[in-house]
């Protein structure tokens, strides 16, 4: 569940996130746009990290401020000016903000994944070392997880809604399963052949 904490915000002892409509044009501001088991976040934070992965791997809990929450079952929208929420309550979160230093990237491998995740059905691409198992590789990484060229299925208020995003981040301890795809199959998987565990 979504907790509503004023002035609390990721870790004890962190300086607390000004809102943006107060902060000075330098800061770093992102917008934040998560899903939920339920429902589907919109608001915005300080970044306080190269890129939002990095961060969201950094923090069990975000500071979030002028939130939005809409429910997936048509329920009227929720408005709050700030919000913590737990990185175990998010499924997917848009990867917005800057990607990060060019010197920390390394050549990659894009292979294409199905992920089934709660209400979820995601594809894109996960960027592993060449040759290496991508469902191995996703076990082993951290739990936020980047996809690009990804698709997002999901139904809201009855209604299917099939969306596509340059780039999110998948809570890898939230999939259900992941199974490698081919690129443009129509039928998304009817199940795993392996599960993703957390690692050793």
């Amino acid at each position: 569940m979504l907790h509503r904490l004023r002035g609390a915000f990721s870790a004890p002892g962190e300086t607390p996130a000004p809102k943006p409509d107060v902060v000075d044009l330098g800061s770093d501001v992102v917008e934040f746009i998560a899903f939920a088991e339920d429902c589907i976040i919109s608001a915005w934070t300080v970044l306080d990290a190269d890129r939002l992965t990095d961060m969201l791997n950094d923090h069990e809990a975000y500071a979030l401020v002028d939130v939005t929450v809409d429910r997936l079952d048509g329920g009227a929208s929720l408005r709050l000016d700030d919000l913590v929420v737990a990185r175990d309550e998010l499924f997917i979160v848009h990867a917005t903000g800057p990607r990060g230093r060019a010197e920390k990237r390394h050549r990659t491998s894009p292979q294409y994944m199905a992920v089934k995740m709660g209400p979820y059905r995601v594809r894109g691409f996960f960027h592993g070392l060449p040759g290496s198992d991508p469902v191995t590789a996703i076990r082993r990484r951290k739990a936020m997880v980047p996809l690009t060229g990804a698709r997002i299925e999901y139904v809201r208020a009855g209604e299917p809604y099939d969306i596509t995003i340059d780039t999110i981040i998948i809570n890898r301890e939230q999939a259900d399963w992941v199974e490698p795809v081919e690129v443009g199959s129509r039928e998304f998987p009817t199940g795993p052949k392996r599960a993703v565990t957390p690692p050793a």
